[in-house]
């Protein structure tokens, strides 16, 4: 009756899991131990372990992840929205891109309110990829609005290929990006990754595999001389 009861209550776990990870967008599973630290020691683990104990949810405290494309910030940070949603917290995931497509879709609509309303309540989102592609100033100003009602309400994991002094270019207007910034690092955990991309090593790994093996090397092939002809007479 025990691993009876001990299994219906696992399945359960595992059915509201798979639910709030389809709630939560997330487009793949990441976690911290799939993290190779040996490829980029730039990366502190102790720093990334603190983090994992969710602990700056309880503070309402943001991380923002910055470094160039294919270091790993992305897995960081879905790997952070995996556990807390293993730990029953609402979270929801959307690249920048994504997000300012719903709440201009919800503007033109007439229920941005409503919409907002609903992208403050998750105790974790993640924007993932700021900065990768070009934004409207009405695109930048809704996501000001919304980073505005998350502060000190909720927290938010960012990503971005473009360091704090690039945000201006990328939101189109350098007062906005300061004041988005100040609400962002008033309590927030900076994680700075320098180090090469985890896609070109393995697109590198991926080339070396289907290379052609190399050609025999003909100098150093044995040359056979011809046999003499025998004269006949």
């Amino acid at each position: 009756m025990e691993a009876l009861l001990g299994s219906h209550i696992a399945l359960r776990n595992q059915r509201r899991l798979q639910t709030a990870m389809r709630c939560a967008r997330l487009p793949t599973v990441k976690t911290l131990d799939d993290f190779d630290f040996t490829f980029q020691p730039s990366v502190k683990r102790d720093q990334l372990e603190s983090l994992h104990t969710l602990q700056f949810l309880e503070r309402k405290e943001n991380v923002v992840f910055l470094g160039p494309p294919g270091v790993g910030k992305t897995h960081l940070a879905i790997s952070l929205a995996v556990i807390a949603a293993e730990r029953g917290r609402r979270v929801y995931y959307a690249t920048l891109a994504d997000l300012i497509t719903w709440l201009e879709d919800a503007q033109q609509a007439g229920h941005l309110t409503r919409r907002l309303r609903t992208l403050v309540s998750p105790s974790l989102m993640v924007v993932d990829e700021i900065g990768y592609l070009p934004i409207s100033r009405t695109g930048a100003q809704l996501f000001f609005q919304l980073m505005s009602r998350r502060y000190e309400h909720a927290s938010t994991v960012l990503t971005s290929n473009k360091s704090f002094e690039e945000w201006g270019e990328v939101f189109g207007d350098e007062v906005m990006a300061a004041a988005l910034i100040d609400r962002l690092v008033h309590h927030c955990h900076i994680v700075n990754i320098r180090g090469n991309s985890y896609r070109m090593r393995e697109h590198r790994a991926l080339a070396s595999r289907l290379a052609p093996p190399p050609a025999p090397d003909s100098s150093s092939a044995p040359v056979r001389g011809r046999s003499p002809r025998r004269q006949e007479g």
